[in-house]
């Protein structure tokens, strides 16, 4: 176990070299950077100068060599426009998006699972047959128009839920959380069900085709011939061995949902990462891009590790040697 960890751990070293390098090459060649940090107004004099005081005269691999012993040291410069350390700008927007997400991965994962378990167990019934065209809805419906859509229903029409904004917060140490107060749920109920459709909906139906052949398994006729508890024999026996894939896409889902939650964040108002992004992205902000590209990749880096480490729980037989 200890060597896989230590394998994984390397792999994702390089894979972090990889799209620093890319990052570098993004921040360095898209655009002048002299001329967003001097000013389009600036004199010729002037830019040379600051040139050289961010080191952007010296060779390529130096300043390469440069970028990245900032970035070990969690330094990617200040933002152009606000003049704000980078790291802290996004770190800043972190919860928010972290609460989102994480709301809408539980939520897309218990719903998804329970569902497909149950249209498994009866699939010509007509309530299976129900869930699973809803399910298609999920999967083909654009995030963006089911984002509109909820807005209509339950802010327009009937007015349960605010339409936009993240509601009342709490601070708690640098934790701004949402969880905590009423106004703050009600705000997160819209984001976090058009954020997880797409998951929800993907989940359900690998469940179900899951469920569905290991349902027909031997062991699993013999569990029943036992006289077992459905519990025991649809939860213990067959849905343990179904999950290592499911938990595998909700792995990659959430880290992706962190990551990749710019649309369903501009349709709310969502004062979260991806709306940060997609502002800096307007404004050509490299700091914050080059910032925002870099810690998801490193948190979709340990999401795969930490699932990859889960499988030796799901299933006793698999070993890391």
């Amino acid at each position: 176990m200890a060597s896989y960890i230590v394998h994984r751990i390397i792999q994702g070293i390089m894979v972090l070299l990889a799209v620093s390098f890319i990052c570098f090459l993004l921040f360095r060649y898209t655009g002048d950077p002299v001329l967003m940090l001097a000013g389009k107004y600036a004199t010729q004099q002037e830019r040379e100068q600051v040139r050289i005081a961010y080191g952007l005269d010296r060779p390529f691999y130096v300043q390469y060599a440069s970028f990245l012993g900032n970035a070990l040291r969690g330094n990617f410069g200040k933002s152009y426009v606000s003049q704000v350390d980078a790291l802290d700008s996004i770190l800043e927007r972190f919860p928010a998006t972290f609460e989102l997400a994480l709301t809408a991965i539980i939520f897309s994962f218990t719903v998804g699972v329970g569902l497909g378990i149950l249209v498994s167990l009866k699939p010509n019934g007509a309530l299976s047959r129900i869930i699973m065209a809803g399910s298609l809805g999920g999967i083909s419906i654009p995030t963006f128009l089911m984002g509109i859509l909820w807005v209509m229903l339950f802010a327009v029409y009937l007015e349960w839920l605010p339409p936009f904004g993240r509601g009342d917060t709490v601070q708690i140490g640098p934790w701004r959380s949402g969880f905590f107060t009423l106004d703050g749920l009600k705000h997160l109920i819209m984001p976090a069900l058009t954020l997880s459709g797409y998951q929800l909906a993907v989940l359900l139906r690998l469940t179900r085709a899951g469920m569905r052949e290991v349902l027909s398994e031997e062991y699993i006729k013999t569990a029943w011939a036992k006289g077992l508890s459905p519990f025991k024999v649809i939860i213990k026996h067959a849905l343990r061995n179904v999950l290592i894939p499911v938990v595998t896409i909700a792995g990659l889902s959430f880290g992706e949902l962190i990551a990749f939650s710019i649309v369903t964040e501009s349709i709310f108002q969502w004062p979260g990462m991806g709306n940060l992004l997609l502002t800096s992205i307007f404004e050509t902000d490299q700091p914050i891009i080059v910032t925002y590209i870099m810690l998801a990749a490193f948190i979709i880096l340990f999401i795969n590790i930490m699932v990859d480490l889960l499988y030796a729980f799901l299933n006793p037989r698999i070993r890391y040697d």
